[in-house]
């Protein structure tokens, strides 16, 4: 249904009252007037009855009738009345208008029959002989042998009607005038009274959309002004609710956006209601696709389902660990209670989810490395408390026996040292760097790199091994020399023990891509890819049994991998079986 506004609601209205009131007024005073105007001609016939009617009696009297007819012609023309005289049988004996012979017999006409009881007698009625409506007085004439004559007097309503008419036209033309005085005014109350109302409405729309910086205008009238500092009130209050509802939204989404843990919400029907970027990540959603929609639709894992369906269920808080598959195993430590409304009233639920793949990664690495390094030293401690055995039950007294189980002891001996060895420098190398950074400076690369060289060169020409260097002269690079040259010789080492003879390692020093890349390469049997992504954890061994034999303890690229976070960069292995590998030092080039 189509509203109308309020000045076309108010304004006709108006309008319509103001004729309704003109005709209602007219018509009263016209009716007024014209019942005033017939009551006064009433009363001036009957006095003009009263003035004539010694005269009728005496003619009637006398019985001329010829002479009543003259005087009723006469009076009558000159009075603009008709005059009418009637004897006691009806018998019309003279008359302005008509010739008597002619006329009815007029006992029976109200105003006759009303005199004749001795009161004066009034009626309007339709005249036949005059075809006009008229206005009739009869007053009884006493007559001395106590018969009633009557005298009747009687006016046309046409001339009443004429005189009422130019009453009326006046009183029209006035109303007029007073209609359009109103109109006038109702058209400038209906403004003052919508106006207001409108620029309320503006204002509230203004509200609705949020803009509260400009106040509503404070009218005149009482009832407006009240109604325009209440909405101005109202907006006031509703600014700063809103404002600090923006800022607990805004506070709760950082807080939301800041957690490591995802956050996921759901409604009763299982519908998904909000959920932060961390959720999003682990779940791997998107917030658009995720809206409003149920949650085995956005997250294909049943396990979580099944969780979330648990909690709904039972409306109590759970616990327990999941596994996403993707492209990765995660391992998802989830938590679960009921979402409740300000009631009370259980209406969704609530789950975080804490990616503790990290964990499990190094828990496998804590069990594999407490394995290794058990291992490790088992074989040394293994092999020295045999040959101290062997030499305690009487190997000792064989000289040549006893020199050759105590070459082998200290061999032993030696690995072992040289196993505690990296393990200290590791984890001093981790305490320094949780204290402390390492102090860097700006200094030749190409000096590192051959400090490094001269301490490997005399193992790599016992294998008959060329050790080749690119580098320039000018390149330099914030580092700690040492820690540094130290990295590099594990590398050169390395690739010394895994060339064969005649071979070449080539060391490398560049910058490309805002890094510098230092490389070592090595013609070597190269590493089979399932074992790139875990060379550079402790004791991790490729070929153990050629590893040991080598001398090798399973710790000196956990040592490199330190050392380059450290300085801030990382390491890199390419390698191809049966080609060789190339390992590098990725470090920034300004740091």
């Amino acid at each position: 249904m189509r509203r109308k506004r309020l000045f076309w609601q108010l304004f006709p209205t108006f309008i319509i009252i103001a004729v309704v009131s003109l005709i209602a007024v007219i018509w009263f005073a016209s009716t007024s007037f014209k019942s005033f105007y017939i009551d006064q001609t009433r009363k001036d016939l009957i006095s003009h009855a009263f003035l004539i009617e010694n005269k009728f009696r005496n003619l009637m009297l006398r019985g001329d009738t010829e002479e009543i007819d003259s005087v009723c012609q006469m009076l009558g023309t000159k009075s603009s009345t008709r005059i009418t005289a009637i004897n006691v049988s009806g018998k019309v004996l003279g008359d302005t208008e008509e010739y008597p012979a002619s006329m009815d017999n007029h006992n029976d006409r109200p105003e006759v029959i009303e005199a004749r009881k001795g009161t004066v007698g009034s009626s309007i009625r339709y005249s036949h002989t005059l075809r006009q409506e008229m206005l009739y007085v009869a007053i009884p004439v006493e007559l001395p042998d106590g018969n009633q004559a009557i005298l009747r007097m009687s006016l046309s309503l046409s001339s009443i009607g004429d005189a009422l008419w130019s009453i009326n036209t006046r009183i029209i033309i006035g109303g007029l005038v007073i209609v359009a005085i109103i109109i006038l005014v109702s058209l400038f109350m209906t403004i003052r009274i919508s106006k207001p109302l409108e620029e309320i409405k503006r204002g509230s729309e203004r509200f609705a959309r949020g803009d509260f910086s400009q106040k509503i205008q404070v009218f005149d009238p009482l009832e407006f002004s009240r109604l325009a500092d209440s909405m101005n009130q109202m907006a006031h209050e509703l600014d700063k609710r809103i404002k600090a509802i923006i800022s607990q939204r805004n506070e709760q989404e950082a807080v939301l956006a800041s957690m490591v843990e995802g956050v996921l919400a759901v409604d009763m029907e299982e519908r998904i209601i909000g959920h932060n970027r961390a959720a999003r990540e682990l779940l791997g959603i998107s917030s658009k696709d995720s809206e409003r929609r149920i949650l085995h639709e956005v997250v294909r894992n049943i396990d979580l389902q099944r969780f979330v369906a648990r909690v709904l269920s039972t409306r109590e808080s759970a616990e327990e660990e999941i596994v996403l598959r993707d492209t990765h195993e995660k391992y998802i430590q989830v938590h679960g209670t009921v979402l409740r409304d300000a009631t009370g009233e259980g209406i969704g639920a609530l789950v975080v989810l804490n990616d503790v793949t990290r964990l499990h990664r190094l828990e496998a690495i804590r069990r594999d490395f407490v394995a290794n390094v058990s291992h490790e030293l088992k074989t040394p401690v293994t092999s020295i408390k045999g040959f101290v055995e062997t030499l305690l039950d009487g190997a000792m007294n064989e000289p040549e026996s006893a020199r050759r189980f105590l070459e082998v002891i200290s061999r032993q001996a030696d690995r072992l040292n040289a196993i505690i060895e990296d393990l200290l420098t590791l984890s001093r190398m981790e305490q320094d760097s949780g204290r402390t950074k390492i102090s860097l400076r700006m200094e030749p690369l190409n000096t590192v790199l051959k400090t490094a060289i001269q301490v490997c060169e005399l193992k790599a020409q016992e294998s008959n091994i060329r050790i080749k260097l690119s580098c320039a002269e000018d390149l330099k690079a914030k580092m700690n020399a040492p820690l540094l040259e130290q990295a590099i010789i594990n590398l050169i080492d390395n690739a010394i023990k895994y060339s064969e003879s005649e071979s070449v390692v080539a060391i490398s020093g560049s910058q490309e891509n805002g890094e510098i890349i230092i490389k070592v390469t090595d013609r070597g049997p190269g590493i089979a890819k399932e074992h790139l992504s875990r060379l550079f954890e402790r004791f991790y061994l490729v070929d153990k049994a050629r590893s040991r034999k080598l001398g090798g303890t399973g710790l000196g690229l956990a040592i490199v991998k330190h050392i380059s976070q450290a300085h801030g960069g990382y390491p890199e292995v390419e390698s191809t079986p049966g080609k060789g590998s190339t390992f590098s030092i990725h470090l920034p080039a300004d740091n």
